[in-house]
């Protein structure tokens, strides 16, 4: 399991363990925060073809799906 602090997410660098539409390196462009300021949610943008993802932060834990910079 991947340990990460949600504050430091933004501009971090994803690689996806199983590429999806030739999708496998993703930067964090934006961090979704509820109403007391805490991030609940990340906003991952694929290098290749620019598509945006929302999903939850804690899905980033998951090193099955998620690899931790760009391999």
């Amino acid at each position: 399991m991947n340990a990460i602090n949600p504050e430091k997410l933004h501009h971090s660098k994803w690689t996806a363990v199983q590429p999806r539409h030739k999708e496998k390196h993703f930067l964090v462009t934006k961090l979704v925060r509820d109403e007391e300021e805490t991030v609940v949610e990340v906003i991952l943008e694929a290098i290749y073809t620019r598509r945006e993802t929302t999903l939850p932060w804690q899905a980033l834990k998951d090193d099955a799906t998620w690899h931790m910079g760009w391999r």
